[in-house]
């Protein structure tokens, strides 16, 4: 069976009780089985012995939002409103992509996600069986889901809404468990309500979760209440968007109200700081919707509109914007930023039983971080460092389910030179039409 045995490291566990550990980690097969400051005992045995001296492990960072495969388009539109943005630029542009597109763009948003830390990531997106497939290559914990945008004609939608019902039968469970699924319409202003409806019965059909972007920007909100007389939060309410288990990406223009309901019907919320910043979307009210007991974890949208899947960028600027916004410096603490990367991150998803905290009979989903740099000295508070100075380039080496799949650096599943290349290739490819 194997075995790790990382001695002489600090653990940064995420765990309240005890948030900072120096001492060892045992690892057997894909659990933590040993976590305290003195080495086991009785040593365990034909373990791979780890040094960890110079090294900060904590757990895998767990990206709530994104679209993988739109790594193809980074830095093809910037600096453009969300609708001009996603209309005349992304869909265009997607509407081209093939499979081979989509299996290029998610190896190498994969490929940047594990060098930077991130081990647990949602995507939403188009052909997800190659995404899954993608997903299952590279080691990686995936919450996966076929997006449906129901502006098309009705057999077109049901269509669409088999190919996202057949991909959860399909692929929930699968990679040894890494891999699981959800139901998901795009957005309420490119579904229409009884599209949303149908897609909520699938989800209770299916016994899945739901996920989709909500309340993104102002003009969108307006829209709604336009089309459909009321706010994307009462809406998708009505719609019984809620009765299932529901994480909804960005909701930014959020009332009081719609933060208390939220609350009330155990709404997770995925916040993406940078891709919300760069489309001129707004911020946040993420210290009221912790306040108010919403889970919150974090996201980056895809690398078209972030452009970087840094997990580290979003925990940091979560620190600083609440603070720039409202005036309070205690808004988000270190402390509370780094939970919304992780822990929080991992209960949004479901997954707070496995994943998101450093503890005996956790999942074996962990990251080594060089503390040797000059930016981490002087070594006085270590969470205060990741959060403020550190970055997803100080990630050495990565541990999913008990297998370690970076080292130095280095992906051990992916064939980096290969990625890049074929990256290269079908953007070209697209551009020339």
């Amino acid at each position: 069976m194997n075995r790790i045995w990382i001695e002489n490291g600090t653990f940064v566990t995420m765990d309240d009780a005890r948030p900072v550990v120096k001492g060892h980690l045992v690892t057997e097969a894909d659990r933590i089985v040993y976590l305290g400051e003195d080495a086991p005992s009785p040593a365990p045995e034909a373990a791979e012995r780890v040094d960890g001296s110079g090294l900060v492990f904590m757990p895998g960072l767990v990206n709530t939002h994104g679209h993988a495969a739109m790594s193809l388009l980074r830095g093809y539109s910037d600096d453009q409103n969300l609708q001009v943005w996603l209309e005349q630029k992304m869909w265009p542009m997607e509407a081209k992509f093939t499979a081979e597109d989509v299996r290029w763009g998610t190896s190498l948003a994969a490929l940047e996600m594990l060098k930077s830390g991130t081990t647990t990531f949602l995507d939403m997106y188009d052909k997800m069986h190659i995404v899954a497939e993608v997903t299952e290559q590279s080691g990686m914990r995936g919450v996966l889901t076929r997006g449906v945008i129901g502006l098309c004609p009705p057999d077109v939608q049901t269509a669409k809404l088999e190919e996202a019902k057949q991909f959860v039968r399909d692929w929930n469970g699968q990679g040894d468990g890494r891999i699981s699924a959800l139901m998901s319409p795009h957005a309420p202003y490119t579904c229409p309500p009884d599209y949303i409806e149908r897609i909520v019965e699938a989800a209770h059909e299916l016994d899945v979760p739901l996920h989709t972007h909500m309340s993104e920007t102002a003009a969108e909100v307006e829209q709604n209440v336009k089309q459909y007389g009321e706010r994307p939060v009462k809406h998708l309410d009505k719609l019984g968007f809620f009765s299932r288990p529901a994480l909804v990406a960005h909701a930014v223009h959020l009332t009081e109200d719609e933060i208390a309901l939220l609350a009330e019907r155990g709404v997770s919320v995925s916040h993406n700081p940078a891709s919300n910043l760069k489309l001129a979307s707004g911020v946040a009210r993420v210290p009221e919707l912790l306040a108010a007991g919403v889970t919150v974890g974090l996201g980056t949208d895809s690398a078209a509109s972030n452009n970087n899947l840094d997990l580290f960028d979003e925990i940091r600027l979560a620190a600083l914007i609440h603070k720039g916004v409202s005036g309070d410096p205690t808004a988000v603490p270190a402390w509370e930023a780094l939970k919304l990367g992780t822990v929080n991150g991992a209960r949004a998803l479901w997954q707070e039983d496995r994943i998101g905290c450093l503890k005996p009979g956790m999942k074996a989903d962990f990251i080594a971080i060089d503390i040797r740099q000059p930016h981490f000295y002087p070594q006085t508070d270590i969470v205060s460092h990741l959060v403020y100075a550190g970055s997803g380039r100080d990630v050495r080496h990565v541990w999913i389910d008990g297998r370690q799949v970076v080292r130095g650096g280095e992906c051990l599943l992916l064939d980096e030179a290969k990625i890049k290349a074929e990256a290269q290739a079908c953007f070209e490819r697209l551009l020339k039409g």
